[in-house]
C-alpha cells in the first residue's frame, strides 16, 4: 500500500467512529464485507446480508447500502 493511501486511511479513521472498532484495519483489510460499487460517490451496495448491526448500513427498498467512508475509499481507490 502506498504511503499516500495509508495517510488517507488514517485521516478517514480519525474522522469517524466505527462501531466495530476498525476491525477491518486491524486485520490488514483482508476480511472486508462484500460490496458492489455502482458508481455512487458515497455509497456501495452491501452484498453481505448480515450487516443489520452495522451503523453504516442503510436499507433502501430491497437493498442495503454501505455509507462507511473507509469502506467506500477502499473500494474506490484500492479496489478492495
Amino acid at each position: 500500500m502506498k504511503d499516500n493511501d495509508r495517510k488517507k486511511i488514517e485521516e478517514i479513521m480519525a474522522g469517524i467512529q466505527c462501531p466495530r472498532n476498525f476491525k477491518c484495519a486491524k486485520g490488514g483489510f483482508e476480511r472486508l464485507c462484500k460490496v458492489e460499487d455502482v458508481g455512487l460517490k458515497k455509497y456501495l451496495v452491501c452484498i453481505d446480508k448480515k450487516l443489520s448491526s452495522c451503523s453504516f448500513a442503510v436499507s433502501l427498498g430491497r437493498d442495503q447500502w454501505c455509507r462507511c467512508p473507509l469502506r467506500v475509499y477502499l473500494s474506490e481507490k484500492l479496489k478492495k
